[in-house]
């Protein structure tokens, strides 16, 4: 267990951290009770920490271990939401969202969708949505945006099958978040690695280890409805495929290990380019297509900076050294000897539990990412195990939340209840579950047996 300073630890620290979670869950609750639609999105995350931010400043000048001024206090903060980490995670956000921008601006998202779907028989419509959803979600990077794009085309495949809506509508969004999960520019991968130390490609195999079984197993599901409930499936004529390439780019070559920054300009480049004389995109329109790119991550932007800062203020506090210390009690209650075992538990259950009450998988990420870390180098977990259990057990979590934006976003498409949407995701969830239990098992096995 992690020595722990009596003057490190305290729990009045996480009090600010409580109240985010209770100010951002608790509008979410009060306004879905009023009738409002995606209720859990009208106070926007980097508003509803500012409350704790000024209580976590308040509580700075008496827990901290020397007596601060309110400048100082200040100066903290902003030394948090200036740590290198947090700026670095920034700026991939801005390049990840500004490649989006400008790859759907050119037609690329389009030709992602469509060819996939041209390539899949009738009776496996299902299993192919679920597919086309993971692959277009592992190139884009982004689960609503993969979503977006198919949920309107899987729409029109209800009226030629016989098969309950919620199912088609649980396979998009299971393969939206299952691509979002593997994805090298997502901004859940973005923040477990730079939370954990860890390298994007290193994360995107280890993910590949728990992953892959689950999909296996839920294709197979998901073609057996298809075979007993045949449908037709109608896409649209792809003009050039071309205009695809820089997605499978930027996939080559961020796993070929490339410097992520310059994986994300080049792909950002590449499609301006291949739109420009391969389709009908106006070059002079990147600009303002970057820049709707860098706005779609604003609130992400701000939230991982005001984190970075409220972080540093319950570390100097002990609020973090609290919460580490509660989690190794809880979880090494069942096991006495500390173990990688145990602590992979615990980073399990932090980022799942952080994400059913924030029902946001980054904000969860980034939230417990400091706490995740120090549980890691106790139990020494790598920091690519590490960050593959934040990502996918938030991504778990994320898929079980009937007031997620995923489930609320498709469930509008499908003008069907976003409870019925999740309920049909539990086939792709449980699974997943299942199948990473038993590989991290055997994996921590080996790994304590050497």
């Amino acid at each position: 267990m992690l020595e722990s300073n009596p003057s490190k630890s305290s729990g009045l620290a996480i009090t600010p951290l409580i109240l985010f979670v209770f100010t951002f869950l608790g509008t979410g609750v009060w306004l879905h009770l009023q009738g409002v639609d995606f209720a859990f999105y009208q106070l926007p995350a980097p508003v509803a920490i500012i409350p704790a931010i000024i209580l976590a400043l308040f509580l700075d000048r008496y827990l901290a271990s020397n007596p601060v001024t309110l400048d100082n206090s200040v100066t903290t903060l902003i030394q948090g939401m200036g740590n290198d980490k947090v700026i670095t995670m920034c700026l991939i956000y801005l390049l990840a969202g500004a490649f989006s921008s400008v790859a759907q601006a050119t037609g690329g998202v389009d030709v992602m969708v469509n060819v996939g779907l041209q390539f899949v028989p009738a009776p496996l419509v299902i299993a192919g949505l679920f597919l086309v959803s993971a692959v277009v979600a592992t190139a884009m990077g982004t689960s609503m945006g993969t979503i977006g794009a198919i949920a309107p085309i899987a729409v029109g495949i209800v009226a030629n099958v016989d098969i309950d809506p919620a199912v088609i509508a649980g396979a998009v969004v299971g393969g939206a978040i299952f691509g979002d999960n593997l994805s090298l520019i997502s901004d859940t991968t973005i923040a477990s690695t730079k939370t954990q130390g860890a390298e994007l490609k290193d994360k995107f195999y280890e993910n590949l280890v728990f992953a892959i079984p689950a999909a296996l197993i839920c294709v197979a599901i998901y073609a057996y409805i298809g075979f007993n409930n045949p449908a037709q499936i109608t896409a649209v004529d792809v003009d050039n495929i071309w205009l695809g390439l820089p997605y499978l780019l930027v996939i080559i070559l961020a796993v070929m290990g490339m410097n992520v920054f310059l994986v994300l300009l080049l792909g950002i480049l590449l499609s301006a380019v291949t739109g420009a004389l391969l389709g009908d995109y106006q070059i002079s329109l990147i600009g303002k297509d970057i820049y709707t790119g860098f706005s779609n991550m604003q609130e992400i932007f701000l939230l991982s900076m005001l984190i970075g800062g409220l972080s540093e203020l319950m570390k100097r506090q002990g609020g973090l050294g609290y919460l580490v210390d509660k989690i190794n009690t809880i979880v090494h209650f069942f096991s006495k000897t500390p173990s990688s075992s145990t602590n992979q538990i615990a980073i399990a259950s932090l980022a799942f539990t952080t994400n059913l009450a924030v029902a946001n998988n980054t904000v969860a990420i980034i939230v417990t990412g400091d706490t995740a870390k120090e549980l890691a180098e106790e139990g020494h977990i790598s920091p690519k195990r590490s960050a593959s259990l934040l990502d996918v057990f938030s991504c778990i979590a994320q898929g079980l939340v009937p007031y997620g934006a995923q489930a609320l976003l498709v469930a509008a498409t499908f003008n069907i209840s976003p409870l019925e949407v999740v309920i049909n995701v539990w086939y792709c969830i449980i699974l997943a579950a299942v199948s990473i239990g038993i590989v991290a098992f055997r994996h921590t096995r080996k790994a304590e047996t050497i």
